[in-house]
This record gives C-alpha cells, structure tokens and sequence, in this order.
C-alpha cells in the first residue's frame, strides 16, 4: 500500500460532501486556497515546503478495487458515488510558490482549480503533506541563521511522529539548508547526504575505549567521527589524541569527534585545546544532545569552537511550534467569489496573487496580496505548477530547491533574522482584492467587507 498516494487517507466529511456535492449536480470549477492566518509565536517568517508530494499526490491517487469494496462494506455511500469513485482522476490545475520561499500570513501557497468534488476531496492530504514539511523547514531555517556556517544534521527520526514525518522532515531541513541526514531512507528517496557516527552502546561494548575506537576506525575508516564522551569526555579526547599516530599510519584520516552531553561548550573549548596540543587541529568538532537555535545563537555569540550539530527532537517536532494556524478554503465556486466571514477566520475571497518587492540592496521590504490579473510591481510568487492533472514542467531537484531556500534567507533584512519573533514583513491588500471582497459579501447578502 502506497501511503502517499492512498485516497482512504482523508477524513471522512471529504466523502460525504463529494456525495451530496454529486446528488445536487454541483460539479462546477471551484478554486480552493492553502494559507497561514497567523505566525506562531516568535516567528518573523514561514518557509513553504511539500509541494513536491502535494504535485505527486495529484497525479497519483486512485480508488483501488480494495479501496472501493472497503467503502461499499462500510454501508455509507451510494452505488451512483462509488462508481463515481472507479473512475476518479485529479483532472484541476495547481498555482503554487516554489518551494524553500518565504511566506507571510493570508499569502497563498497553492490554488487548486477544479471540479468541486475533486478540489473539496484535496483538502486533508494536501494540508497534511503541505503543513508538516512547512512546519520543520521554517524551524530548520531558524537553525541555519542562528549557526551560519556550521555543518547541521537532521537527527530526528527516532523522535518523529511517524515514519512518514521522520521522512518528509528530513526533506524540509535539508531545503532549509541542513547538510544531511542521519535517515537512510531518506537518502535513497530523496538524495539526501547521509551522515552517522556511533552510539554509546558501542562504546560500552568494549571493556576498554581506547579499544573501541580503534576497532571502529578500522571498520568504518571513511568520514571517521568518534564519539568521546562515555565515560568522561577529557579523557576520551586525549585517548583520540594517543591513537591518532596510528591511524595516520594505517592510512585513516580521522575526520571528527563528538560531543553529546553535559556542558558542551565547556567541554568543546577543553576538547579543542586537547586536540590542538595533540597535532589535531584539523580535526572537527560535532555536538548534539537537546539542542535548538536559541543554545545554536549562543554557541554562536560566544565563539565556541564546534564545527557541526546533530538535531533531532526540537528540530522534527518544532518544538516551541509544532503547528500552523492554517487552512484551505473555496475562494470561487461557478465563477463567483466566496469567502467566510467567521469571527477570527474571514478570508481573501477569489484567485489571488502574491507580489513581492526588494530594496536597492536586495533584501524583501514589503509583499502585496491582490486578485489575480491585477498586475502590481514586484516579483509575482504563485506560478503554473499543473494543469488538467498533469505537472506543467518537471520538478526542481531538490538542490535547486535548496539553493532557493539559501536565497530567500539572504534577502531577509536584520529584523526578519532575529530569533526573538516580534517583527515581519509588511503584506498590503490591494484596492482589487478588497473590492472582490465587498462583491462577495453582496453576494451572499452580508454587506460591505471591510478588513478581512
């Protein structure tokens, strides 16, 4: 069974709407929209992950005849539906921004254009895939601006909320810029460097450390990073130090040490100096154990000398934020714009479009949200991604990817950058939008819009 493609993977009020939606011939094209309506907490910025598994989700999910036989026994739906369901095909069109670009609240960061019943039948899969990576890459990228020029690496899976999770986060902090992951099939789905040490199981194993280093450097010579603190993390250090002669001499180039407890900056500026006494300058430091950006920034500000981090809890359950405030919701149905009026959820009625505007230096100043077709100056962010079901274009590899998540960080101004939260960028909603507002309200009988 294909999890990612699975159709049976949804909840259950897609179906019955897609029934009644049927019954009543309501089949019109409907226009649905992915968004944030707020930043979490100490957050400036999001950065969009996941449409790559969005785009494939699309071309991929068919009912099964076990699928539909399933259906049938539960005794909910009707024949007329599930023979509805035999033939069902994503046939609508996907706007998106590209993956690894930052976001701000109301911006949409995809528009399904379809038949009601395909288009209301996208929605939990698509906030499902789009959410999670979303989730861990803006985390990730907090990351990567509190430790600039230091080696991360995506530690989380055994912490993830599922297989699935563990795989698409490695996937969203490698965009964000993390250099690898310690998830193997993560490597092999998606490409991903791949990066692992040893645990201290390893250590304790052996009745002498010195011993147990020694076997593994000749075991696994290549990128070799040997995890010193067991016992005592000074004494592991000078053990390194002792042994580093012979490996030379073997032909094995050690690569590392590891720290991953106790007060690692500390013990790293005692690990450093050891290492540097002992001919090892060359001879990279890596960290981990319940970290996140705020103790990166401060390993940061405070010089400590560790080359490389290993995150795994903080980083794939994003721990201070583990979810958005997000939503997909029908902004046009039969041509006419639609939009909810809830207290604390309204909404941007209609197709829209993100502009986005840079100083003479390049760094963002401002985004404008307007109606589709009304043409601002500045970087339009939505884009063609499918049409009638297809990929319009193949997907960027992941390295692209990435190297526009890298891109998209450097253009942040000072304010934007900053842990702390507090700040953002300024999204102006243009007369065109405000006006589709009113009219949908007219159409629905409420009035006047006013800010949404």
């Amino acid at each position: 069974m294909d999890l990612f493609a699975n159709p049976l993977l949804t909840d259950l009020y897609q179906l019955n709407m897609m029934q009644s939606y049927l019954e009543h011939g309501m089949t019109g094209t409907a226009v649905f929209e992915f968004f944030c309506r707020k930043l979490p907490p100490r957050r400036n910025f999001l950065m969009a992950a996941g449409l790559a598994q969005v785009v494939e989700f699309l071309e991929a999910v068919r009912f099964s005849a076990a699928d539909l036989d399933w259906l049938r026994g539960t005794g909910r739906f009707s024949a007329d539906f599930l023979r509805y369901l035999e033939g069902f095909r994503f046939t609508g069109d996907a706007d998106a921004m590209a993956e690894g670009t930052v976001f701000f609240p109301d911006e949409p960061l995809l528009r399904i254009i379809a038949p009601l019943p395909q288009a209301q039948f996208m929605e939990t899969r698509l906030i499902n895939l789009m959410q999670l990576q979303t989730v861990v890459a803006s985390k990730a990228a907090r990351m990567v601006l509190a430790a600039p020029r230091r080696t991360l690496i995506d530690f989380g899976l055994r912490r993830a909320h599922g297989a699935e999770a563990g795989l698409l986060a490695a996937r969203a902090a490698y965009i964000a810029g993390f250099a690898g992951t310690a998830t193997v099939l993560a490597g092999r789905m998606f490409g991903i460097p791949i990066f692992g040490t040893m645990a201290h199981a390893f250590i304790q194993a052996h009745d002498d450390e010195a011993l147990a280093f020694e076997r593994f450097a000749r075991s696994r010579p290549d990128n070799l990073v040997l995890l010193i603190d067991t016992y005592d993390t000074e004494a592991g250090a000078r053990k390194v130090v002792a042994l580093a002669p012979r490996l030379k001499a073997a032909g094995i180039v050690l690569r590392g040490v590891r720290l991953d407890s106790g007060d690692l900056a500390s013990h790293a500026r005692a690990v450093r100096a050891i290492l540097d006494a002992g001919g090892l300058a060359e001879v990279k430091i890596f960290a981990s154990g319940g970290l996140d950006e705020d103790r990166l920034a401060t390993f940061t500000a405070n010089a400590v000398p560790i080359d490389g981090f290993g995150i795994g809890t903080s980083l794939v359950t994003s721990e201070d934020a583990p979810a958005l405030d997000c939503a997909y919701k029908l902004q046009e149905y039969a041509g006419i714009p639609r939009r909810k009026r809830s207290e604390g959820k309204a909404t941007w009625p209609g197709r829209k479009q993100v502009f986005r505007r840079y100083a003479d230096d390049g760094t963002l100043v401002s985004d404008i949200l307007t109606a589709e077709g009304d043409v601002q100056t500045g970087e339009p962010l939505l884009a063609p991604v499918v049409r009638a079901g297809c990929r319009v274009a193949p997907l960027p590899t992941l390295d692209a990817i990435r190297a526009h998540a890298a891109a998209q960080l450097d253009r942040l101004p000072p304010a934007l950058r900053r842990l702390g939260g507090g700040a953002t960028c300024p999204v102006q909603v243009a007369p065109a939008l405000r006006a589709l507002a009113d009219a949908a309200d007219r159409h629905t009988g409420i009035g006047t819009a006013g800010p949404a």
